[in-house]
């Protein structure tokens, strides 16, 4: 890559707050998508994706979303204390965007999108039966900044579908887990690449030669 390229600088307050978002979701790529099931305090279930999801500490394991507004799943992860986070992958990508639009709160959206649910095994929000892992979580915390919440949670039941599994490790080309990308744009798993980590000793080695 040529070192003297020439770039578009874009300060933070120089556009419109929209135009800059969605400059910086293009180039944050590829998100992985929380496929998010929750439950209401009356007993109406949710699902919805989420596309700022990411993890937040190895040990303990707590994983997060990000809610862009105050939308049920934010409401209900917050309420109740739970949540479910289902894998977006290639078999469900049309029902996942579909989940996306944005329903009453009082309407359930496996019930008007003809999702198939199944009971959790450790919290109360159903898992998505179509999906290969659902990882359910209690609402550890949340931060505010303002438009977004981050929601924090601790896993507390992991459940892999045996058709995924290499042995007992997920295979990601089983998984086949989608991405959201800039615009309306999705992606899939394209070519792999395995690359070991270098020991110091062996970098510094290296150096040496």
């Amino acid at each position: 890559m040529d070192s003297k390229q020439q770039r578009r600088e874009l300060a933070a307050g120089g556009l419109p707050e929209r135009q800059f978002a969605r400059l910086l979701k293009a180039v944050v790529v590829p998100r992985p998508i929380a496929w998010v099931s929750t439950t209401s305090e009356d007993g109406v279930d949710n699902l919805a994706p989420h596309s700022f999801f990411t993890f937040a500490s190895e040990v303990p394991p707590i994983l997060q979303f990000t809610s862009v507004g105050r939308n049920d799943s934010l409401r209900n992860a917050t309420s109740t204390g739970e949540f479910v986070i289902n894998l977006a992958d290639l078999s469900n990508v049309d029902a996942v965007n579909a989940s996306a639009t944005p329903y009453p709160h009082d309407e359930d959206e496996f019930a008007e999108l003809g999702i198939e649910r199944e009971p959790s095994a450790a919290v109360r929000p159903p898992r998505v039966a179509g999906s290969p892992v659902s990882i359910e979580c209690r609402t550890e915390s949340t931060v505010d900044f303002g438009e977004s919440v981050v929601v924090f949670g601790r896993v507390v039941h992991l459940a892999i579908s045996e058709s995924v599994l290499d042995g007992d490790h997920p295979a990601i080309e089983k998984l086949a887990p989608m991405a959201r990308l800039g615009r309306n744009e999705w992606s899939e798993i394209g070519r792999i690449h395995r690359i070991d980590r270098i020991p110091l000793e062996a970098a510094r080695r290296a150096d040496e030669s």
